[in-house]
């Protein structure tokens, strides 16, 4: 169902990398309130949530249109009241993001009257100081003040959440404020929380695509980080190489150099079974297995 408001903004910009945040978010909500707004996550029932039908706003004037990307209900926890929750990642900066916020909040409030929690995720490069607030306002009258939650990953220390339990704080790593210097660290610390997690392969390849999507290492600091996790020991180091990360594809080029290509191949066929049992999207699966979308869609027709 579209919703028409006046709102005007490039089609192009709703890029592969709305999808990834919004395939994560919706995959571990309740992990992504529980690390970053534990206070709202200690009143949400999560028994009761659900995602909502993707809504589409479409410029009158311009003709063009824009989704909300992450729209859920849910109750508070001992109530019978219901709540809206809009999460909107945001990849660029943008001069009047604040009162794109307030244009999703009217809309969604007129479609549903019930209370909204509006949240927006910065994970762009730049320091900057956004606004959380849109006001309206004349010298003789206070018309509104809007508010909404925001989360600034790059103002954020990676460093705060590597003890953390936490899927999306693991994932997030990859857009917090670390140096170029730090990257190898970073991906050493991810890959030392992932093996502590105790998530499904396929939860697992979402967490991995994620994070690689956005750090990358070249070959002087992958050979880095292989000698650094070399370093902490058999005990530690093996499940590590284990994982299916950037090792994996690694081990998979050596692998049809051997002529194990077959096995390989099979393999990551396998993992790309689990996620689609998952629901997570073609796309995602996609990036995160580098099977291409018809083999995806053949494998899912076995399934």
């Amino acid at each position: 169902m579209s919703i028409a408001m006046l709102v005007r903004e490039d089609s192009s910009t709703y890029t592969h990398h709305d999808q990834l945040f919004k395939q994560l978010i919706h995959t571990f909500f309740a992990e992504f309130l529980e690390a970053f707004y534990p206070e709202v996550h200690q009143h949400i029932d999560f028994s009761s949530v659900k995602p909502l039908p993707e809504e589409t706003f479409t410029d009158l004037i311009e003709g063009e249109s824009r989704r909300a990307d992450i729209v859920l209900q849910a109750k508070l926890k001992g109530t019978d009241t219901i709540l809206i929750i809009h999460v909107e990642p945001q990849s660029y900066p943008q001069a009047n993001f604040h009162e794109r916020m307030y244009l999703y909040f009217s809309l969604l409030y007129n479609k549903y009257r019930k209370p909204i929690l509006p949240i927006a995720i910065f994970s762009y490069d730049d320091y900057r100081n956004e606004q959380d607030t849109f006001t309206m306002a004349f010298p003789f009258f206070q018309v509104l003040t809007f508010n909404y939650l925001m989360l600034e990953l790059r103002k954020i220390n990676w460093r705060n959440y590597i003890e953390s339990n936490n899927p999306v704080a693991a994932a997030l790593l990859s857009k917090m404020g670390y140096t170029e210097k730090e990257k190898v660290q970073v991906k050493k610390e991810f890959l030392r929380m992932i093996v502590k997690l105790e998530i499904n392969p396929a939860k697992s390849e979402l967490i991995n695509g994620f994070f690689e999507s956005y750090l990358s290492l070249n070959e002087k600091e992958e050979e880095q980080l292989m000698k650094e996790i070399k370093e902490l020991g058999p005990q530690e180091a093996e499940p590590i190489l284990k994982l299916p990360n950037s090792w994996r594809d690694k081990g998979l080029r050596e692998g049809r150099e051997q002529g194990r290509e077959e096995g390989n191949q099979e393999a990551t066929r396998n993992i790309a079974i689990e996620m689609l049992k998952q629901g997570l999207s073609e796309d995602v699966i996609s990036k995160v297995t580098k099977l291409d979308s018809n083999e995806i869609r053949q494998l899912k027709k076995c399934l």
